[in-house]
């Protein structure tokens, strides 16, 4: 069964009360949140705390690891992705996904976009969609006179780029981004940064990280992690909000002490 196409909806991607288990440990416990079409969203929280598996539950990358289940529900514009007749190539279609670590293909920066929308069926015109894509990700005035070169000659922020051009090329409604900028400098990160601001134009974002900053300057709404207390040490959402409440009222004393750098 397809996906839907409910773009009247204003939450693309809702949770209600969702675990996710690797074998037998409960990972992530009790997340209820809602991600806002055309918003960035930042998911925060200490190291350990679920951040990346709560991410790749969105578009059941967590399949992809051994031994992984969930209990709960995760739905995309309203309809379950987990249900029996939905098939996750599709949802990994309309939800992409852009790693922590650049990974362009070993190929030409040209065919990083082309090959990608090849096995994804596009038939079009190959040069205008290669050219949409590189634009997109503010990559092309950089690269549109040495698109036969190797992806990997690119510095770390171009990879990453290309990367999220890559993404780009199959036109998903959501983007996910477990801390794309951890491995790049300064500069490379704020141009990433305001990247995601053009994007959510027209596509919605969620993004881990680590940085506080970025969280602060980049994203619409944040969701605070925390592990649970207990033996479990389960990773959950102890808060939801916009990001500017979070960061300066937030409901939550850990929340406050984490923002603030005195956590732990």
């Amino acid at each position: 069964m397809a996906l839907n196409n409910n773009f009247d909806q204003k939450y693309i991607i809702e949770t209600r009360n969702l675990d996710i288990y690797y074998g037998s440990f409960k990972a992530v416990a009790g997340v209820n949140m809602r991600v806002e079409r055309n918003a960035i969203t930042a998911i925060i929280g200490p190291s350990g705390c679920g951040k990346s598996t709560l991410l790749r539950a969105f578009n059941r990358m967590n399949e992809l690891y051994a031994d992984t289940s969930i209990e709960g529900e995760v739905t995309f514009s309203g309809q379950d992705i987990y249900a029996r007749d939905v098939d996750p190539v599709e949802v990994r279609y309309r939800i992409g996904m852009v790693f922590q670590k650049p990974n362009p293909f070993p190929k030409s920066i040209y065919e990083n976009i082309a090959w990608t929308a090849r096995i994804h069926g596009y038939k079009g015109n190959m040069d205008e969609l290669v050219e949409n894509s590189l634009r997109q990700a503010a990559l092309w005035d950089e690269v549109k006179d040495k698109l036969k070169q190797s992806g990997l000659s690119l510095s770390g922020g171009q990879q990453q780029r290309l990367c999220i051009a890559r993404a780009l090329s199959i036109k998903p409604e959501v983007i996910l981004m477990d801390e794309p900028a951890s491995a790049l400098d300064p500069i490379a990160t704020l141009k990433i940064e305001e990247l995601m601001q053009d994007l959510k134009q027209n596509y919605t974002i969620v993004i881990v990280t680590h940085n506080m900053q970025q969280a602060a300057r980049a994203s619409d709404y944040t969701a605070m992690m925390m592990l649970t207390n207990g033996e479990s040490r389960s990773g959950t959402v102890i808060e939801f909000d916009e990001t500017n409440i979070i960061f300066t009222r937030p409901k939550d004393k850990r929340t406050e002490d984490y923002v603030t750098g005195r956590f732990g």
